[in-house]
């Protein structure tokens, strides 16, 4: 028996219209706010649409909001009754599509032709009255959309719409007040469009004149008399934004993407890595506050405002969207903050230490991958050394040989030793020091760099004499056996300050050596213990240096009680760990508990 052949057939996804609405107006945006500036991003549109007809001027986009209705009217393109049908009534077709306007894609900053469907935040009704600039003769038409996603649409007489616009009418729910008070509209417009090309007017119904929205073009577009009164102008602007006073202003010109505005360098240091929002305006009309996307990760000392006319939104247009053109402004960007850097060090030494002062950890960042920042930069900035904070070049001038330790709680441990001892020592525990300091003899070839280890530092710490360190022998004996616990050797030297009864020198790796040696012992036999073994190697001990030139060393020394000298070794060891600054171990802790107690008591014993 032949089953029946079954015949494929082509058939179109079922839209919940309703559903669509809602995820649209209430999931692609961040919030209600935005519907007021979707409506005047689709006014600016219909205008540069119809600029393109048209060359005359005068046109513009006026606001109104009293309390019951907002309404947006602009004197752009307008639509007809077929392009209502096609355009407002089909979610995702944009009319910036059709034929003739097409071409001009570019000059408009809507793309994606859904921002109408932001009014549902606010509204259940949005109500259009359009009428075409395109055809002369076209008659108004009326549409009335619903969240429901159903609409209506009829045509209306020529006095309807005398002239050739669009005017987009909202009755507000009552839960959307918050974003449709007239004070609030006035702010969200300013907030939106105060570097709009096109005149924008606010009337709040109330009887008096409509108020100009931008009545000043961007402060960059503006004459000055002198380049210090447009500095000042464009700082003033800077501090109006962000609500600082910037360090200094850079001004930005980028022509290939048509992008102007100015970078603030922040007065106060941040966090290394925590990127600022810029404010992006995309021709004019604000699309975010936040766009950490368009200068580069080591750029955090400055926050931008940028107007652009190449750079493409996402379809919420809130941020932007990542490209060759993006990605191309960013680093155009980027070598304009070198620019600035440059030129500082060159002519404005005092602004430069200014800067530096605030921002040096992010200058580090960049001259680690910029050899061009590097050489210019490097010897002024600063860093924590055995002669204070100084800067490489200030250093080096007393110090041929720079040593370089490999973390913070390694300086802290030889600091004072080696200031004493004449060494040259830089902390290059902090982000990008370490890997600096061994570059600067690109910058000063004189100059020899090299890593800190103990066997550099002991070498410079003098051996006492022989008949002192025979004399001394059974101490250092029962000092070593009290120290075993904690691999650490135990040596008499004299060394400067003499304030310092001991040294304990041991650096990270070489715990993370003696931790894993001892866990490969406790798991001798197991596979997790061959494994350990097999990276087994010379395992580097730990050091307590006693100082002979300290007055507690040298009577300590001299202790013959076994118990009582076992107990002074492990409180030396113990104020050494302190000093060293480093993490206590849980038995370091309860060893500098215990020796001090033991010590008390023996005091109390001998007193009683």
């Amino acid at each position: 028996m032949t089953l029946p052949e079954h015949t494929a057939s082509d058939r179109t996804f079922q839209v919940d219209l309703r559903g669509l609405v809602d995820l649209l107006s209430h999931h692609l945006y961040s919030s209600p706010r935005v519907y007021l500036r979707e409506l005047m991003q689709n006014a600016v549109d219909a205008l540069t649409a119809r600029r393109s007809l048209e060359s005359q001027g005068g046109f513009g986009i006026r606001l109104y909001a009293d309390g019951g209705v907002v309404r947006v009217e602009d004197d752009g393109v307008g639509l007809t009754e077929a392009d209502v049908h096609t355009f407002l009534a089909t979610i995702g077709r944009s009319s910036k599509r059709a034929d003739k306007i097409a071409e001009q894609r570019a000059d408009f900053i809507g793309q994606f032709g859904i921002g109408l469907l932001s009014c549902f935040l606010v509204a259940d009704e949005i109500h259009v009255v359009s009428r075409s600039a395109r055809t002369p003769d076209a008659p108004a038409v009326e549409w009335r959309g619903r969240g429901d996603g159903s609409y209506t649409v009829r045509t209306l007489p020529a006095s309807a719409r005398p002239q050739p616009g669009t005017t987009v009418t909202l009755t507000p729910r009552a839960d959307a007040a918050e974003w449709t008070r007239p004070a609030q509209v006035h702010a969200l417009a300013r907030h939106f469009g105060s570097l709009l090309r096109h005149p924008v007017t606010f009337d709040d119904g109330a009887g008096g004149p409509a108020v100009p929205v931008n009545p000043e073009p961007a402060p960059w577009s503006l004459t000055h008399p002198t380049p210090g009164a447009r500095n000042r102008a464009l700082a003033a602007y800077g501090e109006e934004v962000f609500g600082f006073k910037p360090l200094d202003t850079i001004e930005l010109d980028l022509p290939a993407v048509g992008l102007k505005g100015i970078a603030c360098i922040l007065p106060d240091a941040v966090p290394s890595g925590r990127r600022h929002g810029h404010r992006v305006h995309v021709k004019g009309m604000l699309l975010s506050e936040q766009a950490p996307e368009i200068l580069p990760d080591w750029a955090f000392f400055v926050r931008c405002v940028v107007d652009a006319e190449s750079l493409r939104p996402t379809a919420s247009r809130e941020s932007l969207y990542e490209d060759d053109t993006l990605a191309a402004v960013r680093d155009a960007l980027a070598e304009r903050l070198r620019e600035w850097i440059a030129k500082a060090a060159a002519s404005d030494p005092d602004l430069l230490a200014r800067f530096l002062q605030v921002h040096h950890l992010a200058v580090k960042s960049l001259a680690v991958h910029d050899d061009e920042i590097l050489r210019m930069l490097l010897p002024w900035l600063p860093f924590e050394t055995t002669d204070g904070h100084a800067t490489l070049d200030e250093f080096a001038r007393t110090h041929r040989t720079v040593l370089v330790t490999a973390s913070v709680e390694e300086f802290r441990q030889v600091a004072a030793i080696a200031s004493a001892a004449g060494l040259g020592v830089v902390n290059g525990g902090y982000t990008y020091d370490r890997e600096l300091v061994h570059r600067l003899p690109e910058i000063r070839p004189e100059v020899s760099v090299a890593d800190l280890d103990p066997e550099t530092l002991t070498a410079h710490l003098d051996p006492v004499d022989r008949e002192t360190e025979l004399a001394a022998a059974a101490y250092l004996a029962r000092a070593r056996d009290a120290l075993a616990v904690f691999d650490c050797d135990v040596a008499l030297r004299t060394f400067q300050p003499a304030s310092a009864p001991a040294l304990l020198i041991d650096s990270r790796d070489a715990r993370h050596e003696r931790t894993r040696s001892q866990l490969a012992r406790e798991q001798e036999g197991g596979l997790w213990g061959d494994i350990l073994g097999s990276l087994r190697q010379e395992v580097p001990r730990a050091q307590l240096i006693l100082n002979q030139l300290n007055p507690l060393v040298r009577t300590a020394v001299t202790i013959e009680e076994p118990e009582l000298a076992r107990t002074s070794a492990e409180a030396l060891y113990g104020q050494a760990a302190m000093l060293s600054r480093r993490p206590l171990r849980p038995a370091e802790s309860s060893l500098i508990n215990r020796s001090f107690l033991d010590l008390l008591a023996h005091a109390l014993r001998k007193d009683s």
